[in-house]
């Protein structure tokens, strides 16, 4: 353990938080509005099943813990140790000018005992960008998280929410019911079906899917809290579809996804049916916002400029997201320090050309999910598993996918 002085809040870089500093920093994440479940310790708990060991770095005000990261790092073979800090660091809402300054010192320590370091601050995290890139780091487009994504604001009524719903998706909801269309919530004896309905989607569109075994701690290690949440979507009682969330920092957020390949899932639009139920679950329980898990930058940026755009004009999974009315919006930009100068060369020189940017979506689907960067497959775009084949055919042209996660 390492520490540094400032004059009125310490802080420290530990590889281990004991129970009460856990329990305090879960506090702290938990309680910060708009922030992420990935910064909670359940959160490193679940990716050391995919090889990640967490570095965590504590702001102290007295006793009082008021601000600090816990980042995620693997080694990859041939390149070094790697670290993400996805939406991070967090603030507790007095002295953010002095935390954000003695987070961002902390942060390149941290740094420097890494091969890499890449920074996706959370919402409102403009001035941590600016104070990393102050101390060094650089603008990053290695995308470790979802740069932009929609959100819709539940304190608004439901009818209101309902009235921003799309023409066809709005009639669907009072359609469902005399269709057979039913959803409930889940819980850990769905998790086998629901990994049998991510594979049947993964197989389909050539994904990779998760394990049973992940999404089950998945369950295990959020649940307790009240951070995760599994939505079945039914036609006449059988399981065809489902959708899992997160819940954090008043925000429930979508996360995995899947459904049933041969029938009428996608037919009845059961995948909308249990996003909708979400959304009205979500503002029952007082949540404020619900979140649709990351959109693409070029997508939030077209939506931003224009609400009247057809299916063809943003990339498919997206659209499946705008139909329910959220506001687009955009993350404070990405930040990354590369220490060594050859390797910072050599990464510039790779992204120059097709080749090389397709090793470097390999290696940060093997950061994500632990597959070797020699492999093709990768996680599915949530989202992409409900579209009609229309929709797939503009989202898969050649150079349009994007594999990107949100684990």
């Amino acid at each position: 353990m390492t520490g540094d002085q400032l004059p009125s809040i310490s802080v420290e870089i530990r590889d281990h938080l004991d129970v009460e500093a856990a329990k305090e920093w879960d506090a702290l994440v938990s309680t910060t509005e708009m922030s992420d479940v990935s910064q909670l310790s359940a959160w490193s708990r679940l990716r050391r099943d995919a090889g990640f060991t967490p570095l965590h770095v504590l702001a102290w005000k007295r006793d009082e813990l008021v601000g600090g990261a816990q980042i995620l790092a693997r080694s990859i073979p041939l390149i070094g140790r790697i670290g993400y800090l996805p939406y991070g660091p967090v603030h507790a809402p007095a002295n953010r000018g002095e935390l954000t300054e003695v987070l961002g010192e902390a942060l390149v320590r941290c740094a420097s005992h890494l091969t890499a370091l890449f920074v996706q601050p959370p919402v409102g995290g403009e001035d941590v960008s600016d104070e990393l890139l102050r101390r060094g780091f650089r603008s990053s487009d290695a995308e470790i998280a979802p740069a932009a994504s929609l959100r819709l604001d539940l304190n608004a009524s439901e009818d209101r929410i309902r009235r921003g719903l799309n023409k066809r998706l709005s009639a669907w909801t009072k359609r469902w019911p005399s269709r057979g269309v039913t959803v409930r919530e889940g819980d850990e004896r769905d998790i086998e079906s629901f990994a049998q309905l991510m594979a049947d989607s993964a197989e389909y569109q050539g994904f990779e899917p998760l394990s049973t075994e992940y999404l089950m701690t998945y369950i295990h290690e959020l649940a307790p809290g009240g951070f995760v949440k599994l939505f079945v979507g039914e036609i006449t009682g059988r399981p065809v579809a489902a959708r899992m969330y997160t819940v954090c920092g008043g925000v429930m957020k979508a996360r995995l996804a899947g459904m049933e390949r041969i029938g009428d899932a996608s037919r009845l639009s059961v995948p909308a049916a249990v996003e909708w139920r979400a959304i009205l679950w979500a503002k029952s329980r007082g949540i404020r916002w619900f979140d649709s898990g990351g959109v693409r930058r070029s997508s939030a940026e077209l939506l931003m400029a224009s609400r009247s755009l057809a299916p063809t004009d943003i990339i498919g999974p997206d659209w499946f997201k705008a139909s329910f009315g959220g506001v687009p919006y955009v993350y404070p930009p990405a930040v990354e320090m590369i220490a060594s100068p050859v390797l910072r060369s050599g990464y510039d020189l790779i992204c120059r050309s097709s080749t090389g940017r397709a090793l470097i979506d390999r290696t940060k689907r093997f950061v994500r999910v632990g597959r070797a960067p020699g492999t093709v497959k990768t996680t599915m775009p949530l989202g992409f598993a409900e579209l009609t084949r229309k929709q797939r055919f503009w989202t898969a042209r050649p150079g349009r996918i994007n594999g990107r996660s949100n684990l």
